[in-house]
């Protein structure tokens, strides 16, 4: 694995050429053997005397056995996918659960309602079911099953039979009392690293999304100013009869590259900014799945120091050990396989989402490169063709 370290430095033996360097990466698409689609679409709003919110729906496709039918169509609100979130969570505490976008869009930019905000959140939606089907241990979950096939009044009476308030604070106390007596002992070099790495991934990965934001901001500011920019050539055309030709050509130049730019734009805010800050809440997520794992180690710590102050009930206390031991071996087992697979995947997406920044950015130069060459082109042939008619007796 290329280390975060590594991808800041260039080896002299790299490509020059951009075109050169985005073709070392060819993403093999197999197919693979899929028996659950989900689609998450057709948002709807709710208004009522308490409040307003919109639900979407989500359908889906299967051929497994365990499910009764082969297709179903539900309506769920954001507040459901919390829900089953959260369930995943409880049942599978060391394995890596994708994240769920905000429930408020950050400051600056849509606002809540809007049309662009409900279809980016969609397309959130959409990725965290899918992230879910495709994972080997939680596309098997039951509650995921009820969330994708239960009506909407059966899922409000499954939501009734999870844990009660004293359950949950329970789990509220051991987590407080695991973070009261201090860092692990006996924690294993390897998740040692995990912790680490994600420190600094977490570090580069929210400075790349603030940079990620900052430039589309520019992007922004820049075409709109170059939309204003074409129509005043074309007014000051009708002033100037000797180049009111060069003047059109001119405002053609900056209406095609406006375009150009606003498609760029479209490529940052559809590709670029959802994976930067996806993985930013990722970096969130796989450091509570860290800290919930030196939790579990923390309690066989934890029995094993007052085993030894307890010799008379060792016998029982080494029972609630191997017990404890278990836990944390099957602990550690899942957050290995899953650490595997999530750095893959993001690996994957990172260097997919570059390349395909890097490519848009090609087109776009390459595009308002050609439209002023054959502007400068065009301008060069009128001026031959004046100058042979005054060389002319």
């Amino acid at each position: 694995d290329t280390s975060l370290g590594e991808v800041n430095s260039f080896s002299p033996s790299m490509p020059i050429s951009p075109a050169s360097m985005i073709n070392q990466y060819k993403f093999e698409d197999e197919p693979e053997l899929r028996d659950l689609f989900i689609t998450v679409d057709d948002p709807e709003s709710h208004i009522t005397a308490i409040e307003t919110f919109i639900t979407y729906r989500v359908v889906t496709k299967t051929s497994r056995g365990e499910f009764d039918s082969s297709e179903y169509e539900v309506r769920r609100r954001y507040q459901d996918f919390l829900w089953l979130k959260s369930k995943l969570e409880e049942a599978h505490p060391t394995l890596i659960i994708p994240p769920l976008p905000e429930k408020f869009i950050m400051k600056g930019m849509v606002e809540r309602f809007n049309e662009e905000f409900i279809e980016t959140r969609r397309k959130a939606l959409h990725k965290f079911l899918n992230r879910i089907a495709d994972h080997p241990t939680l596309t098997f979950n039951e509650d995921f099953k009820i969330f994708l096939t239960a009506q909407a009044w059966e899922l409000s009476s499954h939501k009734k039979q999870g844990p009660g308030l004293l359950s949950r604070m329970g789990q509220t106390v051991r987590a407080v009392a695991s973070s009261v007596r201090g860092g692990v002992k006996n924690r294993p070099e390897m998740f040692t690293e995990m912790n680490h790495y994600m420190e600094t991934f977490s570090q580069k990965i929210i400075v790349l999304d603030k940079i990620a934001h900052r430039i589309y901001k520019e992007e922004r500011e820049y075409f709109n100013e170059m939309k204003e920019y074409g129509p005043i050539h074309t007014l000051w055309s009708a002033s100037e009869e000797d180049i009111a030709d060069s003047l059109k050509g001119v405002a053609s130049c900056i209406d095609k590259c406006c375009k150009a730019t606003e498609k760029r734009m479209a490529g940052l805010s559809e590709n670029l900014l959802p994976i930067l800050h996806e993985y930013v809440l990722y970096s969130e997520i796989l450091m509570g799945v860290l800290k919930r794992r030196d939790q579990i180690q923390g309690e066989l710590d934890s029995r094993i120091d007052t085993l030894a102050n307890k010799k008379a009930e060792k016998d029982l206390f080494s029972d609630e050990i191997g017990k404890l031991e278990d836990k944390v071996e099957c602990a550690n087992n899942a957050l290995k396989a899953d650490w595997d697979r999530w750095k893959q995947n993001m690996q994957h997406d990172m260097r997919s989402t570059f390349t395909n920044v890097a490519e848009n950015n090609l087109r776009y130069y390459e595009e308002c490169l050609a439209t002023w060459e054959s502007f400068l082109a065009s301008q060069t042939v009128n001026l031959h063709v004046e100058e042979d008619s005054e060389d002319r007796p």
